[in-house]
């Protein structure tokens, strides 16, 4: 289930132009985690809690204590599209889901959901949000997916929920992680931080203290490096459309899990300035996938990607893209694709200078 999940998160994360959220779909595709009517909130300390699959029905008429214009159903509540200047009063107290997104909300109050203790989902994309209160958030025990992209943030909220499974944060104006934006965050399996005007500089040293993460992406920001102290839990990291020019061996090795845990598939480094294959690859036992295209590498020497000597890849490559980069790819020798599990995993040539 973990692993549907994580695919279904993952599917969601591709920072592009807004679209709206069919949050329908979103039931139904993550077979959303809710609590039975009758069972007492206090007690309960395991938020991963699914219930049966079950097919959902259009909506009803709206309740009578819905929020004017909204539209409430299976604990559903929908305000998007409504040219709301802030979060509706009178939210029902067991809702599940808000959708709030297409608004012009321009700020998150201390009280705007205070009494929404079993709420899963909460939908804010593409608003006008400059500020949320410290507080916003700390009845939200049971939050899962909390989507604030498309906003004016300069800066992670405060006081996030930790239980959290998705966090998308893309498309805002933040250019500062502060120390331990993410502390105790055990449960986070995607976060998503592209598009962001985010330089290494504005990353403080220990922003990822206490966190675990299985799937970051820090893409179209404006870092020079890979970010250090990265939380070890990571599994797939993106860090396309970049400046960086350089990856040191100890970027990747430090990442301890990059090398033990077995379901590592993916780097992207691509649309960098990188000038070499970055040093250390060939270590990672269990990477399947690289992105280096539409770099600067001229040259791919024969150790690049696959171990020597009794080292032994726990998996093949199944894709390593290395086009539109002035490599010569008719001097490069054919063994430094040995570890690859076929001639179509590699992608060389049809190099175009970038104006």
């Amino acid at each position: 289930m973990r692993e549907i999940l994580l695919l279904c998160l993952l599917a969601l994360c591709q920072a592009k132009p807004y679209q709206p959220i069919n949050v329908m779909d979103i039931l139904r595709n993550h077979d959303i985690m809710q609590q039975d009517a009758g069972e007492d909130d206090d007690d309960d300390d395991d938020n991963n809690f699914l219930f049966p699959s079950r097919s959902f029905p259009p909506f009803t008429t709206p309740d009578p204590e819905c929020p004017f214009a909204c539209q409430c159903s299976l604990r559903v509540v929908q305000c998007s599209d409504l040219g709301l200047k802030s979060v509706p009063k009178n939210i029902p107290k067991d809702a599940l889901m808000i959708d709030l997104q297409n608004n012009k909300i321009t700020e998150i109050k201390e009280n705007d959901f205070k009494d929404l203790k079993n709420l899963y989902a909460l939908f804010l994309v593409n608003n006008k949000i400059s500020k949320i209160h410290p507080k916003a958030f700390d009845k939200m025990k049971k939050l899962q997916l909390l989507y604030l992209s498309y906003n004016l943030l300069t800066q992670i909220p405060s006081n996030l929920p930790k239980n959290i499974l998705e966090l998308r944060i893309h498309d805002n104006k933040i250019n500062k992680v502060q120390k331990e934006a993410f502390r105790g965050m055990r449960s986070l399996h995607v976060l998503e931080m592209s598009a962001n005007p985010l330089a290494n500089s504005g990353i403080e040293l220990g922003a990822f203290d206490g966190m675990s993460t299985l799937y970051l992406r820090i893409a179209e920001a404006r870092l020079s490096a890979v970010p250090k102290d990265l939380p070890s839990s990571i599994t797939e990291l993106h860090l396309d459309y970049n400046k960086i020019g350089k990856v040191e061996v100890e970027d990747f090795i430090r990442y301890k899990n990059l090398l033990s845990i077995p379901n590592i598939r993916e780097i992207h480094l691509d649309n960098n300035k990188l000038r070499s294959v970055p040093a250390g690859l060939s270590s990672l036992k269990y990477l399947r996938v690289i992105y280096l295209h539409a770099n600067n590498i001229n040259s791919v020497g024969v150790n690049d990607f696959c171990p020597t000597g009794g080292n032994v890849k726990k998996a093949p490559y199944q894709g390593i893209s290395l086009f539109a980069n002035p490599v010569k790819y008719w001097e490069v020798q054919p063994a430094t694709f040995r570890c690859v599990s076929g001639r179509r995993g590699v992608q060389l040539g049809n190099f175009r200078r970038r104006k």
